[in-house]
């Protein structure tokens, strides 16, 4: 009988790591699944029960070391999240900020480290990191929010992941749409190519679900081990397009490296 995959996913209760928890709840046989995250009452919100959860801050690592321990993979799913400073007038921009102690540089590189530091020392065999394309593009809009630089501290701790010696799956997802999984063709490519010049014209979009589904089966496949890749799906009804269900052959087309 096989021995189920322990899990801790991070980051358990946002938008997309909480589908990531359920796909993963969904395979009993096959996974062990922790979740890890801030507030008590939206774990209770979204599962109804605290059980198979612990509770704390990717910026204290003691938290982290108590979640890990026993793990094989962790799954992080951790950003920050800006806010809008007011409602704007018409015909004004919105302005945005970072809370205090939620700052990019602060979650997205220093609490990443963290969780791969933690990983290091409980003995975690693999790493899938969930990130964003436009790392290398430093106007990109959501690097400008706030000037916050998310994007380009997410990179700098997908590299920290890969010199730490950890087998890693770093996925760089495109725009996340609140859609159903499952019924596209995804594509994947590398270094931000596709935000200049998408593919077939494609939008540089893709379903939360699908993403989600890509890091489950990225936990299971040997061929998605210490690669890093920017992941996209054409329309639903792009004609001619086939839904990926082979994502052994997906993971062949990707790399290693940054």
């Amino acid at each position: 009988m096989t021995i189920p995959l322990h899990v801790l996913v991070t980051g358990a209760t946002g938008r997309t790591g909480a589908i990531v928890v359920q796909k993963l709840q969904q395979r009993p046989g096959e996974f062990i699944v922790q979740g890890f995250a801030r507030s008590e009452a939206k774990v209770r919100e979204l599962f109804g029960t605290t059980d198979g959860f612990y509770l704390g801050d990717i910026c204290n690592p003691d938290g982290l070391k108590v979640a890990l321990e026993g793990c094989d993979a962790l799954v992080i799913l951790t950003s920050a999240i800006p806010q809008m400073k007011a409602p704007p007038q018409p015909g004004q921009r919105p302005e945005f900020i970072y809370p205090e102690g939620g700052t990019p540089e602060q979650v997205d590189y220093q609490g990443q480290v963290n969780q791969i530091d933690a990983a290091r020392a409980a003995g975690v065999k693999h790493i899938v990191l969930v990130g964003s394309m436009g790392g290398t593009h430093e106007q990109h809009p959501l690097n400008r929010m706030a000037n916050g630089n998310i994007l380009i501290w997410k990179r700098r701790a997908e590299a920290d992941l890969i010199k730490s010696g950890i087998d890693y799956t770093i996925i760089r997802s495109g725009g996340l749409q609140d859609q159903p999984g499952g019924q596209r063709e995804l594509l994947v490519g590398k270094d931000d190519e596709w935000l200049a010049h998408p593919p077939e014209g494609i939008p540089t979009a893709i379903p939360r679900s699908d993403v989600a589904e890509v890091v489950v089966q990225a936990l299971r496949a040997p061929s998605a081990r210490n690669k890093a890749f920017d992941l996209i799906s054409k329309p639903a009804d792009t004609p001619g397009a086939v839904v990926t269900e082979d994502f052994h052959a997906l993971f062949e087309q990707t790399t290693p490296g940054l």
